[in-house]
């Protein structure tokens, strides 16, 4: 770790807390290794722990040079964002709180305050004061940064999780060679419809698919919005060469779609899967058979 000079003239409260900083580095990174935040996230070594706290205590000196103690978007903070947005979201996927977190944040504080008053204790009480207060503000920032770069992070996990839900929610079934069907169950909102879209051209692409299928029998409602987004997924569709039928509508879902003056009539429709799927293997040429009582017959 650098060193400081510190003799001379006493500076402000802000630099006394820089050079203690730099003064007491190593000892303050080797009590934060024991503390609950870093032993439990740096499970491979102490040194490790060791290793990290030093960086964070390091942070916090340039924080405190540049008299920004206050300051959560100070440039010091910025190398040891992604660790603390690490280590804060890994607390959170172990089950602890955003509450519980950020008390592991404030039990950093006083090993620090105590070498503090340990190495200042010859100083003015109103200049200890003086000092305790910056070096409590300047924690009381961290805390706050680390918390953000968390939060950050659980979110853009969760967001990532949303998508891998959605893509899961929504198969691509190979109903016949040339035929793909997307059975749509739940609500149809703007992400989950771009996961549809990108998804169903995906396996038009990877099944050389004439036909596609939009079975919305599960779906509870079909208002503007969803019609709008079924009419740009046939409209996707087409333009990938494969002809769209959407099945599932059922007189209720009728009526609202003609009380709301909605246009389908470029879209093929049909009234269950099992029509859509007969239709699309009757412009492929196919014969369907259909098993008599005797089990003779041909239809």
């Amino acid at each position: 770790m650098p060193q400081h000079e510190t003799g001379g003239t006493p500076g402000t409260p802000a630099q006394e807390v820089r050079d203690f900083l730099w003064r007491r580095g190593e000892q303050i990174a080797q009590r934060w290794a024991d503390e609950p935040l870093f032993r439990t996230v740096f499970t491979v070594s102490r040194e490790e722990a060791v290793e990290a706290g030093k960086a964070v205590v390091e942070a916090l000196a340039r924080v405190a040079d540049a008299q920004r103690v206050e300051d959560p978007d100070a440039a010091g903070f910025t190398g040891v964002r992604e660790q603390l947005a690490r280590m804060g979201a890994t607390r959170s996927r172990a089950g602890l709180s955003a509450t519980q977190v950020s008390a592991e944040l404030a039990a950093l504080l006083p090993p620090v305050e105590n070498l503090l008053v340990s190495d200042l204790e010859q100083e003015e009480p109103e200049r200890l004061r003086e000092c305790s207060t910056a070096l409590s503000v300047l924690m009381g920032t961290l805390r706050l940064v680390a918390m953000q770069t968390a939060l950050s992070e659980i979110q853009a996990l969760t967001d990532r999780q949303r998508l891998q839900l959605l893509e899961v929610a929504t198969p691509v079934i190979k109903l016949w060679d040339g035929i793909v069907a997307v059975p749509l169950i739940g609500t149809l909102d703007s992400a989950r419809s771009q996961v549809v879209m990108e998804t169903l051209l995906d396996a038009v692409v990877e099944q050389h698919a004439r036909f596609a299928i939009l079975d919305i029998t599960g779906v509870p409602t079909v208002d503007s919005l969803v019609a709008q987004h079924l009419m740009k997924t046939v409209a996707a569709a087409r333009l990938m060469g494969a002809e769209c039928v959407v099945s599932g509508i059922r007189p209720a879902i009728a009526q609202t779609i003609v009380h709301l003056g909605l246009d389908l009539g470029t879209v093929k429709t049909r009234a269950t899967l099992a029509d859509a799927l007969g239709h699309c293997l009757h412009e492929l040429g196919a014969n369907i058979v259909h098993a008599a009582p005797d089990g003779a017959g041909r239809r």
